[in-house]
This record gives structure tokens, sequence and C-alpha cells, in this order.
């Protein structure tokens, strides 16, 4: 006899502002934001749910959502026919004149869709994390340890670990206490000089879940958020434990990704996520076929290399036109046009961006449609890109906002 399957609703949190990832934010949900060249920060969770045969998801949104929105409607299309979905879900006000006010509460007003789902599961994931997980994997822990709450821990060192919300976890995984940045953060008992961080994903038991957010709601002092409020709710109760992300096997990981996560919440962060996408040996496997991030592609031609010049460690998205220049450790994204002799390194090149002859881009993100006229600069003179209204990051990474041909 088959055994039955726990019927499961994943919920994505993907309405946060993005406020630190300006410009790349000025227009769009910090989720909606390209990555990789063709992908959006989103596609890496759902890619990892869909993967792990979770295919019923609601994809919370609020702010800027347009291009998220129509982003998961037209890439996200799963088989109704056996009941699968991925279906954007903006604030809809069902409480009252209000919108959001913390992920938890995000789920409170959006209570309809556990009622109607009826699942005995309810998976929340962050939606602006890279990263593989089998989440099915995650599922089971949280199953077999008859709690309410699973929280996933990773591994950081313990020196590191006061910049993260840390889990004080047992020698059984049962969770002591949630620390919101410590001054001193506990190490594990396995290894003294780590510490487990918050990844933000989280798996609850229905019933659970819904009587705390209840409870949440009734709070006046509360301030509504998944990880300040809910899960210390289940720790005090003894009722929550943490998620070891070294446990988790996805196939086809290499040596150096096996259990590699980053937060992209700041231009540096985003930045440096991108560079551990092109060396010959990845930080960030884009090419493991046996566990795929998925997405829409555009449709365009093949890349095209015009004359003599070096492309090195570098992505190259379809629809590019590369002549005879030099470029080094760069991300490009669709339909990037370069001229002769200008040369880019250590950059982002998003959607529909020129480059053109002599000019030269230095570890600098350019947002779609930006671009670069013959002989100018970007990156080279931080002082000169302020006084043209470019942000520059505090480790030098200079950002061009959407649509904007560079001044000389």
């Amino acid at each position: 006899m088959a055994m039955t399957r726990p019927k499961v609703l994943s919920i994505v949190l993907a309405g946060g502002e993005g406020k630190r990832l300006m410009p790349l934010t000025m227009d769009r949900a910090k989720p909606a934001v390209p990555f990789g060249g063709t992908y959006r920060l989103i596609d890496f969770v759902l890619s990892n749910l869909a993967n792990s045969d979770l295919t019923k998801t609601a994809v919370l949104t609020q702010y800027k959502s347009h291009s998220l929105d129509r982003h998961v409607s037209v890439a996200w299309r799963m088989s109704t026919m056996l009941g699968n979905y991925v279906t954007p879900v903006p604030a809809q006000q069902r409480l009252g004149p209000r919108w959001f006010q913390g992920s938890a509460d995000a789920i409170f007003q959006s209570m309809n869709l556990i009622n109607d789902e009826d699942p005995d599961y309810v998976v929340v994931f962050g939606a602006d994390n890279i990263y593989r997980m089998d989440v099915s994997q995650m599922l089971e822990s949280h199953i077999d340890s008859g709690k309410g709450c699973t929280v996933a821990g990773i591994r950081v060192p313990r020196k590191d670990a006061s910049a993260f919300g840390i889990i004080d976890a047992g020698a059984d995984h049962a969770i002591n206490e949630f620390l919101e940045k410590p001054a001193d953060p506990p190490g594990l008992p396995d290894s003294p000089e780590e510490s487990f961080a918050s990844m933000g994903n989280y798996i609850f038991s229905r019933d659970s879940l819904v009587q705390a957010l209840f409870d949440d709601s009734q709070d006046p002092e509360a301030r509504h958020d998944m990880g300040g409020d809910i899960i210390p709710r289940f720790v005090r109760a003894g009722d929550a434990q943490v998620y070891d992300f070294k446990d988790n096997v996805v196939p086809g990981s290499t040596d150096k990704d096996v259990d590699y996560w980053r937060d992209v919440g700041t231009i540096d962060a985003y930045h440096e996520a991108h560079m551990d996408l092109v060396s010959v040996e990845p930080e960030f496997n884009l090419y493991n076929t046996e566990w795929p991030i998925w997405t829409s592609q555009e449709q365009a031609p093949g890349a095209k290399f015009v004359m003599r010049g070096s492309c090195d460690d570098t992505l190259v998205s379809s629809g590019c036109i590369i002549s005879g220049t030099d470029i080094y450790r760069t991300v490009l994204g669709p339909r990037v046009r370069i001229e002769r002799w200008a040369r880019v390194d250590e950059s982002i090149l998003m959607n529909n961006v020129t480059i053109g002859s002599n000019a030269t881009v230095h570890r600098a993100i350019l947002d779609k449609n930006v671009v670069v006229p013959d002989g100018a600069q970007v990156g080279v003179d931080h002082e000169h890109d302020r006084a043209r209204g470019f942000t520059v990051s505090p480790t030098g990474i200079t950002v061009v906002g959407k649509g904007i041909t560079v001044p000389y």
C-alpha cells in the first residue's frame, strides 16, 4: 500500500523593500533583482521548492511588486492538471485598511491560503538568498522531531557570528534560545568555534503555526516578525529545533558549493556572490544539471564574439554581441553589446547594456538599459562617480541605475 504523503503548503516571503540594494531596488522588489545573468533572486528559493517536489507555493508580495508578480506569473507556470501552482499573492487588506506590519503579519493576513489548502505542514522561506537545498530532507527532520517548528541553521565561524541571528541549540538540536546579533555567540556542542546562524527558513506544523500567529496578532508589543517574535514563542515553549544545513545532501553538488549560502542584501554581498559564479571551479555552480535553477529565459540568439579580444572567467548570456574587447571576471545579462577596445572587469552588466568603444567599466554594476558612451569610464574614479550621482559601496563597487546614459 502506498504511503500517504503529508500535505504541504509553501509560503515565500517576498515583500521586502531591499533598501540596502538601492538603486537596484529603485523600482523593483528585492526578490525581483536580476542575478547571474538570466535569473531573478526569487528563482533560487522557487527552484529549491520545485526540485524538492513541493509544488503548492504562494509568494507574498507588497512593495513595488509589478515586475516580481509578472516574473512569477510568466516563468513559474506549474501543471494545473496535477493541482500544482506558484502564485503571487499581493497584500489584500483582509483584516482592515492596513498593509503588512511584518513577516508574521503577512502570513496572518493571508490565513485564507492556509485555510483553503488545509495543509499538514507549512514551509515558510525567504525569497532573496542564493543557495541549493533539498527542502524535503528538512521536512522529514521536522516530522520526525515531533516539534511545532524547525529552523534551518547554517554553521558560521563563531568570531563572525555577531552579525547574524544566532541559534543556541543542544546536542539533540532542540533550540534553547534565539539570539539577535549577540556579542558573545554560543558555540556548537560538536564544534565550539562555530555557531548556528538562522537562514530565515522555517517549517511549521500547521496547527502550531496558526495558534502562534493568532497569539502574536493579539500582542500589542510584538513587531509581528517571524524571526523576532514567532520563533522565540516556539523556543520559549520548548517546541523548536534547528536543522543543520550541513546535513542537507543535494544531487550534483561539488565539494566547493555543497553548503553554499549567501545573503545578498547589500551591494557588496550581491557583487561578491556574482564573483563566486565565474571562476573555473566556481564557489556556486550554476551548471548543476541534477538540481537546476529554473527561470524563464529570454528569447534571443546565441552570444556572438566579433574580432579578436579576450573573455576570461565570464558568464555570457544569450543575445550578447562582443566586438574585440577585453572582459575579465564579469557576468553579462541578455543582449549586452560591447564595442571595440573597451575593457570590462569584475562587473555585472544587466539586460541590454551598451558599452561603447574605448570605454572602461571596473568593479561596477550596471542595471538594465544603461549606456556607457565611447571613451567613458565607470568605476575608475569613485569621486567622479559620486559627482555624477552614482552609488559607490563601502568596498568601492559603483552602481549605475536603470536606463541611465553615463555622462563623461
